[in-house]
Formats: C-alpha cells, sequence, structure tokens
C-alpha cells in the first residue's frame, strides 16, 4: 500500500521532483487555472532543497463558467474572480479532499505533516489555503502566490479543529495583476489573520509583477521552505 500511487488519483500522473538524497520534507505544488504541474515544477526545480521531495499534480480538465464552459484543467468551477462572486463549494471542498490524499500517501511514506509545506499559485494557491486550514493535520506552511481564500466567508469557523492556528503562511502578490487585484490579496491577508496567529502572516507584494511570478518572490519561497524545513 504504501508506495502504491494508484490509491491517490492525482499522484498517479504528478510531476515529482525528487530529492538528490534521502527525502525527509516534502513540498506540495499546486498550479493556476489552465495550466499543469510542469510548470511550477520546473520553477521549483530552480530553488530546490536537496532533501525535500516537490510534488506538482495536474488538476483534472473540467468546463469552467468563467471561460464560457470551456473544458481545461482546473481545480474546481470558477464563476468569477471577485470577494462577492458565487463559488463551486462542492468543487473545492472535493478537490480539498483529493489534496489531503496527497498528504496522506506521504505521511505514510514516513513524512510527517509537520515536514509538508502545501502551496499553490492563483487558484492552486486558493485550494492550497483552503485545504491547509481545513486539514486535521499539523502542516508546517502554505506558499500562496497571486490568489484569494475560497469560502471566506466561511471562515474562521471553518478552521474549527483549530490543529493549524499556529500555522506559517507565506503570501505573495504582484501589484500590477489585473486577474486577482493586489487589493483583494490584502483583503485576503487580514482574513487569514483571523483564522490564524496574525504573526504568523506575511504579505509581500512586487511591484510591476502582474499575474505571474518573478525571481524576487521565488527566492522569498525559497527562504520561507528553507527556514520551515531545515535539514535533519
Amino acid at each position: 500500500m504504501c508506495g502504491n500511487n494508484m490509491s491517490v488519483p492525482l499522484l498517479a500522473d504528478a510531476v515529482t521532483v525528487s530529492g538528490a538524497e534521502r527525502e525527509t520534507a516534502a513540498v506540495i505544488f499546486l498550479h493556476g487555472l489552465g495550466d499543469t504541474g510542469h510548470s511550477w515544477a520546473d520553477a521549483l526545480s530552480s530553488i530546490r532543497l536537496p532533501y525535500v521531495k516537490y510534488i506538482c499534480p495536474h488538476a483534472p480538465r473540467i468546463p469552467v463558467t468563467l471561460n464560457m464552459k470551456m473544458v481545461m484543467p482546473s481545480w474546481f468551477d470558477l464563476m468569477g474572480l471577485t470577494p462577492d462572486a458565487p463559488e463551486d463549494e462542492a468543487g473545492i471542498k472535493k478537490a480539498a479532499e483529493s489534496i489531503k490524499a496527497i498528504i496522506e500517501h506521504e505521511m505514510k511514506n514516513g513524512i510527517p505533516p509537520n515536514r509538508i509545506i502545501l502551496g499553490g499559485f492563483s487558484q492552486g494557491g486558493a485550494l492550497s489555503l483552503y485545504t491547509a486550514l481545513t486539514c486535521q493535520h499539523q502542516l508546517a506552511g502554505i506558499v500562496a502566490l497571486s490568489c484569494w481564500l475560497p469560502l471566506h466567508k466561511a471562515f474562521p469557523q471553518a478552521a474549527n479543529n483549530g490543529v493549524n492556528k499556529d500555522i506559517a503562511i507565506l503570501q505573495c502578490h504582484g501589484e500590477m495583476d489585473p486577474m486577482i487585484p493586489v487589493r483583494f490579496g490584502a483583503l485576503t491577508a487580514e482574513k487569514l489573520k483571523s483564522v490564524v496567529t496574525p504573526t504568523k502572516v506575511q504579505f509581500k507584494t512586487y511591484p510591476g509583477v502582474m499575474h505571474s511570478s518573478c525571481p524576487q518572490e521565488m527566492m522569498a519561497v525559497k527562504e520561507f521552505i528553507e527556514k520551515l524545513l531545515p535539514r535533519i
């Protein structure tokens, strides 16, 4: 059972960047709408730590309301990108369960939850926030790039188990983002401070950056991972 990825559908074809030495920690990173795990596996390879395993699953292909029902890789359906837009509650919860299954799989393979960071970009970052905050295992941290907190009105009650009350969150956002404006990122950071210990939330913004990453942001991500997942 331990090494069997088939029981975890998203792991069967996920892009995994293995460590160069014994793996004592893992980063699970979720791509944005219409993307695949490959682009983030490449980005994370450039900042990799030799004892960390990086797992970049691909989202299932589904019709997306926001894009005229076109079928594309998407973690859940999107109706709009404003804080008051209707949300695909069932889809978000189902997607979170599928990510929790990856966490459970890594735990069975010997990586404790407090050595696992969950992260993502845009829709993937949104799902990583929701999944980590509703997870019953104490994780090391969350990397949330250019994103928002889904079902934000349900928090802080949705995190009622409080297991991740002290989780460290690195939230980054481009100041020129036309898709998810930086003020939504700022609102998300404020909301997160009502869910977890406020001092654990870092919100970094990058001038001139649109809906994408940049080298400075990736260095911040690397430092965050190194600090939370030191060599043991």
